[in-house]
């Protein structure tokens, strides 16, 4: 019941919540360890998070309209997540002052990780190959990993 409700809580955070076909990841899979900067310059890794759930989202960029709503929507539903016992991080390849900025401008209550050199993305997968117009760039795949108390990925 309670992950039915978080998923509903992260469908409804308009996050990409389906399996990302770019990640080699999967459900039961042990959530590959990173450290990285956070908006305020301090250290964040996943070791630190050990025995606690935590929501790990990449976005692609600060600021922009569907990261912003994202980004807000994931702080409106703060309380329930927090409630059911997860902490939540947010990470792009913007810098630590992009991340300040973005998440004093609309008071988000979590921590965003600067991943500039793009190593974090490269352990989940989220740095994928894209298309637009026709031409191919790099890009992060804006996906979600749910991971339980024991460093386990059970949702993707």
């Amino acid at each position: 019941m309670k992950l039915k409700l978080v998923a509903s809580c992260l469908f409804l955070c308009g996050m990409a919540y389906a399996a990302s076909a770019q990640t080699k990841l999967a459900a039961g899979d042990k959530a590959p360890e990173f450290s990285g900067k956070d908006q305020d310059g301090n250290e964040v890794s996943l070791q630190q998070f050990k025995g606690k759930k935590v929501i790990l989202y990449f976005y692609r960029k600060d600021d922009t309209p569907g990261c912003t709503a994202q980004a807000c929507n994931l702080r409106d539903n703060k309380e329930l997540l927090t409630k059911e016992g997860y902490e939540v991080l947010g990470v792009s390849s913007d810098d630590e002052a992009s991340h300040k900025s973005f998440r004093e401008k609309y008071s988000l209550p979590f921590t965003l990780i600067a991943d500039t050199d793009k190593s974090i993305h490269q352990k989940y997968g989220t740095w994928v190959e894209k298309e637009r117009d026709g031409k191919k760039f790099f890009g992060t795949a804006r996906t979600t990993f749910v991971i339980d108390e024991k460093g386990l990925i059970t949702q993707i």
